[in-house]
Formats: C-alpha cells, sequence, structure tokens
C-alpha cells in the first residue's frame, strides 16, 4: 500500500484510493488469511500525539517515534496544545518550533509512519494569531430606535456593539411598529437559537398558532443609503410609528483553543474563502513548508477536531451567498433575526429555515469542503470530527471529509453518538476508512489507570459502531529521555507513551487492533436501513435510542443527508444503492410534513423506480423559495405517492416498483418484507450481552461478535446467512478455525460460540457448507440432569448522595439492564442521569442470585458485580476443535454428560465420572523485581499475593515488571503422549510473559490468562518463568511519602525546577517518577499487583467425535 499511496499522493488520488471498498482487491481468500494473520501498516492503530507548551527535544521526537514504530502504532497525530503545563524552550510557531516539526516529519518517514496535523495550535478549532478581525468569525449584531412619522428624521442611530474593535454595517431597516400592544411586543421563540446564534431544538418551521402578523412586506423599507458612515440619520419617516435597526456585523471573538500563547489568536470566518486561503497559509503553509519532500509521502492528512468554539451566521458575502442559493434577497426579511414576525409566522419561519439553511451550506462549502480542496491540493487527505456547538449540518460535513471521524471517552464510552455519525458519514460517502479518538479520559478516570483489557469491550463496541482506525487519545510527547512516567496533557486522556510500565507489552494489544481493524475496513458495512435526518441546518445523526421509527434490535442502519439522497441514491433489484457498492432495503424519513420540491421529487422516483420507503405523506416546502407554488407542487408529489395512506387508517401503498409505509412499526415492516435480523443471539445458562457488525468482503461473509461483559458465557448466535461453513477468526491469535457447533435454520445459520470475558471473534462465511459436522452440543452433570440456570431478581437499587439523603429509585433501570444481558452495572451518571447535581454519589443495590439476597454498595464510578463471576475467566467445562481435514476431537475439563448430534442425524453421549487431571503451582516463588525501583532485587513468596499486601515499602509500592520463577515437576501420566496441558495463571494484574523450560511464549494482556503448553511442558522437572507488568499509580503513590522536589500549583506543576531543562543533578529525594501532573496522593491505596493466580496446569485425552 504505501507504494502505492507514494504514487497516488503526487497526482492528488488519495481519496478515491480510500474509497475503494478495501477487500475487492485483495484477490483471494487466501490473500484475505495471509494479511489478517500479519496485517498491512494501513490496518495499525495511530495515536494523537500532544506537543506541550513548546515543551518539545530532538531526541524526544526521536524516541517517541522509534518507540512507536516498535509497538505497532502506525500513524501520529500532532497537536501543539496549552494544558496548564509551565511553558518550555521550543514556543509554538517559533524558527525552532518549526524545525522540530521537520525533524518529527523527517523521523517518521526513516521509520515509515503516517503523519497528520491539527490545522492549528489548540485543538478546536481553525484560528492563531495571524487572523485579522475582518478575516475571524462574523456575528450579527444590532441596535434598534423608535421612532414616530409623518416627518423629518434627524438622529444618529448608535453603533452596534462591537468585538475587537471591528464592525461592518449590512443595512438600516425601518420597520412599521403594529399598532396593537400585544403584536408590537411579541417576539418569536426561540429566536436566538433561529437567527443562527446557537443550534435551534426545532428543525421544521415553528408554527404557533396564535402568533400574531407582523409588518407587510411591502411597508418593510432599507433606508440604508440615509445613513452616514458616523451613523447619523437623516429620513422622511411615512405616518406611524417606525423601529429603526442597524444590523450590522463584527467579530464573535472566539479564540483557538486551548493553544499556547504565542499560537492563540481569533478563529478564522467558516463562512469565507478568501478568509480561509489567509488561514491555510498562516500555519499549514509552514508546516508544508517545514515537511519538504515529505508532503503527501508522510505527511499525508490534516484535522479539524470536533467544534467547540461557537456560532457563527455572517460573513462579508453572506447576502450575496442567500440570494444566490435561495433565489430571493433577505434584506426586507432582516427584522427576522430579531425576534419579530415579518408578514406573518409561516413566512417568518420559511425565512428563518432558509438563513440556516445557508448558514449550514457556507460552512460545509467554504470551511470543511475548501479545507479539504486546500488539503488534496497538497497531496493531503482530510480529517474531521465533525460535530460540536456549530451552526452545521454534521453528516453534511463529515461526508466531505476523506476521513470522517468520531470519539469516545472511557470508562462507558461518553460522545459515543458521533461514532455512528462519523461512520455513516464514511459509508453514505465512499470512505473506506473511519476513524475515532479513542478511549478520551478525565482526570478521575485516566491518571495511569486505563489498561487494554480494562477498556477491551468499550473497544469492540466501539468496532461495531463502524469505527475501523483508533486514534487512541493520547500519546504526550516525552522530550525527557530519563524522566518517567514524564510529561502528560494536563489532566486529561489515557496515558500511552514509552514511558508507561505496560509500553513493551503494548504490541500484543496493537496487533489485536490492528488484526480487528483490516478485517473491519476491508468490503462494504452491511445494513438494512438508512435512515434520512432531513434538509434543515444545522442537523445531526440521532443515536440509535433516539430513531424514528424505532430500529428493532438485530438489524443495522446508517444515516443519510440530503446531498447523499440527491446526488448518488438510486435503485436496482429492489435495493436502494449508493455509487460506491453500499445498499439498503429501506428509506426512512424524517417525521415531518415538511420536505423541499426537490427532496420530494427524488423520493417519488425512487419509490417509482422500486424503493421501500418509510415515513409520513409530505405536505408543504420549509422554505420561502418557490412559495407558495413549491407547496402545490410538493403536496401533488405527496398525493400521488402517498394517495389514501393516512398513517392511521391506510399505512401502506404501493407506487410504481415500490412501496411507502406510514404508521406502523418497523418490526412490523421489516416482517411484512420478510426480512429476518441479521444477527441474533440467546444465552444457555447465564444471559449475555453482545454487540456486532457485519461487513461483506466481496462474496465473503464477515461478522465481528463482542461479549460486553467481563464473564465467560455460551452463547447460540444466529446469522442471516446459509449455505456456508462458519470459520472462527481470533484477532488476538491470528488462530483460523472452522466453527465447531452450527446448523442452519430457515435460511439462517445457528453457531454455538464459547466467549470468555469481553472476548471477540469474527465469525466468517467464505466457504461452501461441509457434507457433515455438528449440529448440537450439551453439557448435563454427571447424572444427566440438566445444569441450573441463573436467576438475578432485582429487589431495590437507589443511585444516591453518599448520605443517602437524596437520589433517585433505578430499581427498574438495573432490572432492566439485567434483561438486557447486564450482569455488571457501574454507578454513572450516563447510566442513570444526575439526581444529585455536583454531589458525588453511590450506587447501592440489593438483589436476589439464584435465591440468595446480596446487597452491595459502590461510589460513583465504582462497578457492582451482579452475577456469580468476577473478570477472570471461569475455568472451561469441555474444549472442541476441529482441524483442517474436519476431524472433530473434545477435551473434557470438567466430569458430566456430554451429548453430541451431526447433520446427517448420528448422535454419541460421552460421559466424565470427574474432572480432567490438574495441578496447582504453589510456592514458594521466587520474584525479581525490575532494579532501580525501590523494590528489593529478590524477594520470596510463600504463596501468591497481591504487591500491595507484603510488607515491604519498596513492593507494596512497586510499579514496574518483577519475573516469578520455580521449578515443577510433572509426572510422565499427566505429561504424556496424546494429552494435550493448558497452563491458566489465574488473576494477573496486569499483564504476564511466560517462559516455559526456556521457551518464551509471548504476551497475555486479557483474561483468560491462559496457554496451551503441549509439548512443552515434559515429564520430570520443569522450569517456568512468569514475567508481570502492573500500572503506575503504586509508585506514584509511593513517591508521594517522599519529600518533594517540584512545586505544586493545586494538582498542576507551578514551574519547572531548574534541572529538569538543565544539567542540572535531581535533588536527591529519593523518589523514583517525575510527572508534570499530580493524580496521586500519599493517602490513596495502591492498587492490586502482580500473579495472584491460582496458576494452575491441567490435562487431558482427547477424544474423536466425528
Amino acid at each position: 500500500m504505501r507504494s502505492i499511496l507514494r504514487m497516488t499522493a503526487r497526482f492528488g488520488v488519495i481519496p478515491a484510493l480510500l474509497a475503494l471498498p478495501f477487500g475487492a482487491a485483495l484477490g483471494t481468500t487466501d490473500t484475505l488469511e495471509a494479511s489478517f494473520r500479519r496485517p498491512p501498516t494501513g490496518a495499525k492503530p495511530h495515536t494523537w500525539w500532544h506537543w506541550l507548551n513548546g515543551n518539545t527535544s530532538k531526541e524526544g521526537i526521536t524516541a517517541d517515534l522509534e518507540a512507536m514504530k516498535r509497538a505497532g502504532i502506525g500513524g501520529v497525530q500532532i497537536f501543539n496544545v496549552d494544558c496548564g503545563i509551565p511553558d518550555g524552550p521550543i514556543p509554538v510557531m517559533s524558527p525552532q518550533w518549526q524545525e522540530h516539526t521537520r525533524h518529527a516529519i523527517a523521523e517518521a518517514a526513516r521509520l515509515g509512519l503516517e503523519v497528520c496535523i491539527h490545522n492549528c495550535p489548540g485543538w478546536s478549532s481553525s484560528g492563531g494569531p495571524w487572523v485579522t478581525p475582518e478575516h475571524a468569525m462574523q456575528m450579527l449584531t444590532w441596535t434598534e430606535r423608535d421612532v414616530e412619522g409623518p416627518g423629518r428624521i434627524s438622529i444618529r442611530l448608535d453603533q452596534p456593539a462591537t468585538r475587537q474593535g471591528y464592525y461592518r454595517d449590512i443595512a438600516v431597516i425601518a420597520m412599521p411598529i403594529p399598532a396593537e400592544p400585544t403584536a408590537a411586543a411579541y417576539r418569536i421563540r426561540h429566536a436566538h437559537a433561529k437567527a443562527g446564534f446557537d443550534r435551534p431544538p426545532m428543525r421544521d418551521p415553528d408554527i404557533v398558532a396564535d402568533a400574531p402578523p407582523g409588518a407587510p412586506l411591502s411597508e418593510i423599507r432599507e433606508i440604508t443609503g440615509h445613513m452616514k458612515p458616523d451613523g447619523s440619520l437623516a429620513w422622511d419617516a411615512p405616518p406611524g410609528r417606525w423601529t429603526l435597526i442597524r444590523i450590522g456585523h463584527t467579530c464573535t471573538g472566539a479564540q483557538n483553543a486551548p493553544a499556547p500563547v504565542t499560537g492563540r489568536g481569533l478563529e478564522v470566518d467558516k463562512l469565507s474563502r478568501p478568509a480561509m486561503d489567509a488561514f491555510w497559509t498562516g500555519f499549514m503553509g509552514r508546516v508544508i513548508e517545514a515537511a519538504g519532500p515529505n508532503v503527501a509521502r508522510v505527511l499525508n492528512n490534516a484535522l479539524i477536531d470536533s467544534y467547540e468554539t461557537g456560532y457563527q451566521n455572517w460573513t462579508p458575502a453572506f447576502r450575496e451567498e442567500f440570494a444566490r442559493r435561495r433565489g430571493y434577497d433577505l434584506i426586507r426579511y432582516i427584522p427576522a433575526l430579531t425576534g419579530r414576525v415579518v408578514a406573518n409566522i409561516d413566512v417568518t419561519e420559511r425565512f428563518l429555515w432558509d438563513f440556516r439553511r445557508t448558514v449550514s451550506d457556507l460552512w460545509a462549502e467554504n470551511y470543511y469542503a475548501y479545507f479539504a480542496e486546500l488539503c488534496r491540493r497538497n497531496g493531503l487527505l482530510f480529517s474531521t470530527e465533525p460535530y460540536g456547538n456549530g451552526t452545521f449540518d454534521n453528516l453534511q460535513a463529515g461526508g466531505i471529509a476523506d476521513i470522517p471521524m468520531g470519539e469516545f471517552w472511557v470508562p462507558n464510552g461518553g460522545a459515543g453518538q458521533t461514532l455512528k455519525l462519523a461512520a455513516a458519514a464514511a459509508h453514505t460517502n465512499g470512505r473506506r476508512i473511519v476513524g475515532a479518538e479513542s478511549f478520551t479520559a478525565d482526570e478521575a478516570r485516566g491518571r495511569w489507570l486505563v489498561e487494554p483489557y480494562g477498556i477491551k469491550a468499550l473497544g469492540d463496541y466501539v468496532f461495531t459502531q463502524g469505527i475501523n482506525r483508533y486514534i487512541f487519545h493520547r500519546y504526550a510527547h516525552q522530550p525527557w529521555l530519563d524522566l518517567y512516567p514524564g510529561m502528560t496533557m494536563g489532566p486529561w486522556g489515557t496515558h500511552l507513551e514509552r514511558t508507561n510500565t505496560w509500553w513493551d507489552q503494548a504490541s500484543a494489544w496493537f496487533t489485536y487492533i490492528a488484526r480487528c481493524q483490516f478485517l473491519l475496513q476491508s468490503g462494504l458495512f452491511t445494513a438494512d436501513v438508512c435512515y434520512f435526518v432531513g434538509e434543515a441546518g444545522p442537523n445531526d445523526l440521532p443515536e440509535r435510542a433516539g430513531l424514528h421509527p424505532t430500529l428493532p434490535t438485530g438489524y443495522d442502519y446508517d444515516g443519510c443527508d440530503a446531498t447523499v439522497l440527491l446526488n448518488r441514491m438510486v435503485v436496482r433489484n429492489g435495493r436502494i444503492v449508493l455509487p460506491d457498492g453500499m445498499s439498503y432495503r429501506l428509506l426512512v424519513l424524517p417525521d415531518s410534513r415538511y420536505m423541499s420540491p426537490a427532496i420530494a421529487r427524488k423520493i417519488q422516483e425512487l419509490v417509482r423506480d422500486g424503493a421501500y420507503v418509510v415515513g409520513p405523506r409530505p405536505e408543504r416546502s420549509p422554505s420561502l423559495t418557490g412559495y407558495p407554488d413549491s407547496d402545490r407542487e410538493v403536496d401533488a408529489i405527496g398525493a400521488a405517492v402517498w394517495a389514501d395512506c393516512d398513517g392511521v387508517k391506510v399505512k401502506e401503498r404501493a407506487y410504481g416498483k415500490g412501496r411507502v409505509f406510514w404508521g406502523l412499526p418497523m418490526s412490523e415492516i421489516l416482517r411484512r418484507l420478510n426480512l429476518k435480523p441479521d444477527f441474533e443471539y440467546r444465552a444457555a445458562r447465564h444471559g449475555a450481552r453482545l454487540a456486532y457488525i457485519h461487513r461483506r468482503i466481496g462474496a465473503v461473509e464477515v461478522y465481528f461478535v463482542s461479549n460486553q461483559e467481563y464473564r465467560s458465557i455460551d452463547v447460540d448466535c444466529q446469522f442471516r446467512v446459509s449455505g456456508k461453513t462458519p470459520e472462527l477468526w481470533h484477532a488476538d491469535t491470528g488462530k483460523i478455525e472452522t466453527a465447531p457447533v452450527w446448523r442452519e435454520e430457515r435460511s439462517r445459520t445457528l453457531v454455538s460460540l464459547r466467549l470468555e470475558p469481553a472476548e471477540s471473534v469474527f465469525v466468517i462465511f467464505r466457504k461452501p457448507a461441509t457434507k457433515d459436522h455438528l449440529v448440537l452440543a450439551t453439557r448435563a452433570g454427571a447424572s444427566g440432569k440438566p445444569l441450573p440456570k441463573e436467576t438475578i431478581v432485582i429487589r431495590s437499587a437507589r443511585y444516591e448522595a453518599q448520605d443517602g439523603s437524596r437520589g433517585a429509585d433505578v430499581t427498574a433501570r438495573v432490572a432492566e439492564l439485567i434483561a438486557q444481558g447486564y450482569r455488571e452495572v457501574q454507578a454513572s451518571n450516563e447510566i442513570f442521569g444526575d439526581p444529585v447535581p455536583n454531589v458525588v454519589k453511590r450506587l447501592r443495590v440489593e438483589w436476589t442470585l439464584n435465591g440468595a439476597v446480596r446487597s452491595a454498595t459502590e461510589p460513583e464510578g465504582g462497578t457492582i458485580v451482579l452475577g456469580p463471576g468476577s473478570r477472570t475467566a471461569a475455568p472451561r467445562d469441555w474444549q472442541l476443535d476441529v482441524d483442517r481435514s474436519g476431524r472433530t476431537t473434545i477435551l473434557l475439563w470438567k466430569r458430566g454428560q456430554y451429548t453430541f448430534r451431526t447433520r446427517s442425524g448420528k448422535s454419541r453421549t460421552v460421559i466424565a465420572q470427574k474432572d480432567a487431571d490438574a495441578m496447582t503451582v504453589r510456592g514458594p516463588w521466587t520474584v525479581r523485581f525490575k532494579p532501580g525501583w525501590g523494590a528489593p532485587e529478590r524477594a520470596t513468596f510463600p504463596k501468591l499475593v497481591s504487591w500491595t499486601a507484603r510488607p515491604e515499602e519498596g513492593i507494596r509500592y512497586f510499579s514496574g515488571w518483577a519475573t516469578y520463577s520455580r521449578t515443577l515437576t510433572v509426572s510422565r501420566e499427566f505429561a504424556g503422549q496424546r494429552r494435550r496441558i493448558e497452563l491458566d495463571l489465574g488473576q494477573v494484574k496486569n499483564f504476564a510473559e511466560v517462559t516455559l523450560n526456556g521457551r518464551y511464549l509471548g504476551i497475555l494482556w486479557k483474561a483468560p490468562y491462559r496457554l496451551d503448553v503441549t509439548g512443552l511442558l515434559k515429564p520430570g522437572v520443569n522450569r517456568i518463568e512468569i514475567k508481570v507488568t502492573n500500572l503506575w499509580p503504586n509508585r506514584l503513590i509511593g513517591d508521594e511519602h517522599k519529600p518533594a522536589d517540584v512545586e505544586w500549583r493545586g494538582t498542576a506543576l507551578a514551574a519547572w525546577p531548574a534541572w529538569v531543562w538543565s544539567d542540572e543533578p535531581r535533588p536527591a529525594r529519593n523518589r523514583k517518577t517525575f510527572t508534570t501532573w499530580r493524580f496521586w496522593s500519599k493517602d490513596d491505596e495502591p492498587i492490586e499487583s502482580g500473579l495472584l493466580g491460582p496458576v494452575t496446569l491441567r490435562s487431558s485425552r482427547p477424544i474423536p467425535i466425528l
């Protein structure tokens, strides 16, 4: 891929390459296998790389990039930010900074890494000190003066409020004041938002039935020519009372943030291309100059992060742009922008709809699209998080990007609604990569607590929302080579740096991610429904819970904006098809009776050609464009297509080759189409909570299935595929195997899966169905009785203040979560809302588990486990394996009666009277600690306990790695031929690496911490070594007991101590760590660490079944 990128970048066709369904170019399924096992560079995760407050060094840049390359990171996105860190020696925008930027890009070129850079200092949004007030974001501002005619009016109109000393007049409008006092005082509701000063709560024209009429348009006058530049006005007023509105525009005053002082300035005008040209030169031009020959080849991307700098509702050319788009002049409607009714409420609301639509279109065309154009002229891709508090259409903006992005926060996926938005923008516009700012954390949830296993279920869920490139939040640039854990991004983010304790172990997680992302970047997303979000601006795609009508589980969806609907949708063979191959069975319209003529004509065309469309009959246009003829055209199209379908008595009607539905739940519509769920599941005994996504790579069906619970489950999954053999592709190991138990039921395939805590698997259908295979496998107790099912009943639950004085009854909500498969419930506002704002809360639950009463209380942020298990994997009852020839064998780990049936009808029962042979590897263990970090070089552990339970201070507060070792003797029978042996480490905090008899067996980063050691464990004496790595908090807490060698301002570093940026030695205070944010105190308890076990060896003899 890299040679292709180099060639195509020079000719500006990178976006076309990204639009290809990647799997279509893979050729054979053998190539698919090989690339899954060894993913290409483009499948690797990327990371945000934050340069903090000018604290950079060339040696640190090189060390960072080399560490990323070694671990398996594929690229970086550079941010220059201010997060409360003292200023460093390399000010942003200085010649030295430009040289460091050049050095970073050159080093990335040497290492084969991609570089993206945020388009300005800070992370939101596009600004800097080179942006002048006339090129800055503009807002409407006005003053009002009431006068009375007839007669000569000679007055001075006050200049409206200004910012940054910049103001330009737009017009002076004279508007008659209604004689009726109520009418004169009336102002439209939500006027501020409707005039583009915020994102409005309503999208359609907001027709208030009792709104009084306003001044007739014919009586509203523009009298701009009667005012001199100093505001003095001379005007012959007609009879009556008049309001004179002097309206102009000034800067919003918004600045890019959080940017270092030397890179901070006004935000650029998002609605003006000339302003964007000047903006581009000030920062991106300098970066491109620094990159030199590495532009496009290495520096291949520029980013606009989520938008957080507020509204904009004017630009110098707005009047002309409005007239060009809407077909009429806005000048006499200007009083509506001040909240007044013009003509009548219907006309006023239509104008305001047009005004907002124009603002949104200018955001899309002159900011997002023009920035993309500037990128592509220079051989760069354009990435963006297309959402925030600006007055733009999110899907419209996202569809412009080469790489649309979302974001999500730990621990509960906060901001997760942006993920489907980004994915839909990509899917409906032919983009292959969907990025996400990944695992963002706040001060309480970051602080070196985040580790791969703890966030795996969340990360896998994100994959099921359509994301196929993690861009980690974050890697803070480490300018030093000898300070640990070193630089932070102030209080923000997951700590993912070379200075982390587990950086050398991160490669196993990154490889898992790359394997997942390779398959999820290949082929096309498969969905049944596309929800059209409507034409109003600004606009957004609701998350699943907000869809109307509600989509049942087991079906997936996209969303689209008017651009996609009008320009990319056609019908082929009864499906709505896009040029890049995406297709849908149903198109869902907004719950609105408003529709523009252009959209109405397109819907009519699609239905006539065979589309199935869900939604109400349109009756009128939301716009003044073409009014009132536009209303008549929309109504006529509605009558033709919907006819007598009124959503009450008649809920379905055929038109042409297609059909419209109105007033039916989606479940009923899908039933009438005989469209069964694409994915369903049921757990055998203990409930389950799975997430999935379906892609198609040529003729290969690819399902990613994730266990969202941290417990082992047995579950039957149904896939809407038939005639093909299911395979299980394991991204953690690269192993590919035939599913041992599956069967076809009514044109779908049921696959029985065993999923460990937070485990995921790709279920892939690519080969014809085998002649014979297992269709059923069950285990009962040794007596043959069925094993008991788990029963959980929630008796009471409260989410309340810590003292219990205030809060909310959440019994029904917890019971609902249990019904959905949850067995762990977190005490969080994301789940229960915030019944007691600004107060730390707790969750208190009483329940029964299989009849036994239990209760638990957890503080906010904690988790209550309601089921019988913990986050360690339960020992398996059995294990079925299918070899390449189709031969099926079983390993019996627990006693019981096992029954099997094949597709051909053969049955077999196997009874195990006892559990498999097992031996617990007990102490004493010799434990060697990483030298130089406070622990003794060597310690003896008579039994396995957490390091925090040891009496030695150096072990209790140790962070880093330690190696456990001992010898063990096993019998010839236990480790004999035709035996399968597994090593189970039990509970590990947090990473394990096993060496057995001198053979290194790799990195274990998640439960089950289990390895197949068949052929490695020998009869007699064996030597085992287990290297365990924990997290930073313990050493940081321990160091807080030592005298400080820096000055703190609360939790922030007050200033750099002299020894940090000089050759002075660090004061001898016995501190091992140094960091720029004080996350921990001496009063905090250290966290569980080390090898907790029990360490167990199990041995069983495989039994042929088929």
